[in-house]
């Protein structure tokens, strides 16, 4: 593999992962990287992540054979302007953002098409910044690829095949297509999420019990309002059109709910529920998909010490290979005070038979 040249300009938890990832597939790739915070560029440089820190976008770039603009949606519009002096024709540039419209609409304005593909890693965490990044935090993510009018083949497979060696999933899809597909998945979700938060906020009493006790399907689904707000609140500014259609359909679906649980229409109720589910099921009984079918038992045990060691290496000294395993501290959606995740059904099968034999009392979903 040719050594390839790397540019980031900025290097939160995804520009971080991104190379993590290139320096773990190709180790001989040079990579070079700008953030506004130099004890970044400079944690990256010590921890031989990137080869050269920098601290102004210049000259450096030219020699790059990408760049990822990593910054907030309406920075890399503007970082991609302070960028323009020094991109070589070589170069492919890129991004990582979740809206794509506005940053396509100013390549095309800079006369860029040629070179612009937009990227966006369907992967991440609540927690944000460079050092949560992980190398292995794109493997099996989808990894969506924006073209433009005048991308040419070559460089548009040339960049898919570095996203497989990232290990992400390469899916091409129209720039517009994404901002409504991105609406719905993930954007109106975190508006939701972050609604759900300041409704329990401003309903609790003085002595926060809502806040004490709030836990199981709650946490799971405000979880995502950790993420950074300076982020989402720039999502909404710029891909408000589908995010207000998409959230304004959402009103209306409440409202109908509303409706029928004022009525005490049980029969909309159930189905409103029972539609939900089957949905949500089908997630993943699908061959791929960002929601990823889960091979886990719940195995019940004893709050005493060693009892989790005792379960584990039963498990390894019949040569199972343990994906996750942690304790379940709420009870409200789950059973079991044991949570073992498994790579795969054929390690489920095995761990429930030998669990079986040994007196353990579990739960398979």
């Amino acid at each position: 593999m040719d050594q390839k040249t790397y540019g980031f300009i900025g290097l939160g938890l995804i520009g971080g992962s991104i190379a993590r990832a290139i320096k773990l597939f190709s180790p001989d790739s040079r990579i070079i990287a700008y953030t506004p915070h130099a004890s970044t560029v400079n944690q990256a440089y010590e921890e031989h992540i990137i080869d050269k820190p920098l601290y102004e976008i210049g000259q450096d770039f030219k020699e790059c054979d990408y760049i990822f603009l990593c910054a907030p949606v309406e920075i890399n519009n503007e970082n991609l302007k302070a960028l323009l002096p020094y991109i070589d024709k070589k170069t492919t540039i890129t991004d990582i953002g979740s809206v794509k419209t506005s940053i396509h609409e100013l390549v095309k304005e800079l006369s860029l098409e040629d070179q612009f593909i937009g990227g966006h890693p369907m992967a991440g965490t609540e927690r944000i910044g460079y050092g949560n990044s992980k190398a292995k935090l794109l493997e099996n993510a989808y990894y969506i690829l924006t073209r433009t009018e005048s991308t040419d083949e070559k460089r548009l497979s040339e960049y898919v095949e570095l996203v497989k060696n990232l290990g992400a999933l390469p899916l091409v899809v129209p720039y517009l297509q994404h901002d409504y597909i991105t609406a719905a998945i993930s954007h109106v979700p975190h508006v939701i999420s972050a609604s759900l938060v300041n409704l329990v906020r401003d309903s609790d009493s003085e002595d926060q019990l809502m806040k004490t006790i709030a836990a199981g399907g709650f946490k799971d689904i405000t979880r995502i309002s950790s993420s950074s707000p300076v982020m989402w609140d720039q999502i909404c500014m710029t891909n408000s059109f589908n995010i207000s259609e998409l959230l304004g359909r959402y009103i209306d679906s409440l409202c109908d709910i509303k409706l029928a649980i004022d009525e005490h229409d049980e029969k909309k109720v159930l189905e409103f529920f029972s539609t939900a589910r089957e949905y949500r099921e089908s997630f993943l009984d699908a061959g791929s998909g960002p929601i990823k079918k889960v091979y886990d038992i719940h195995v019940e045990i004893d709050d005493k010490p060693g009892n989790l060691a005792k379960v584990a290496t039963l498990l390894s000294d019949n040569l199972i290979n343990i994906k996750n395993i942690g304790i379940v501290h709420n009870r409200e959606y789950e059973r079991g005070t044991l949570r073992i995740e498994l790579h795969n059904k054929d390690g489920l099968d095995k761990a429930r038979d030998i669990l079986s034999a040994a007196g353990y009392s579990f739960y398979v979903k």
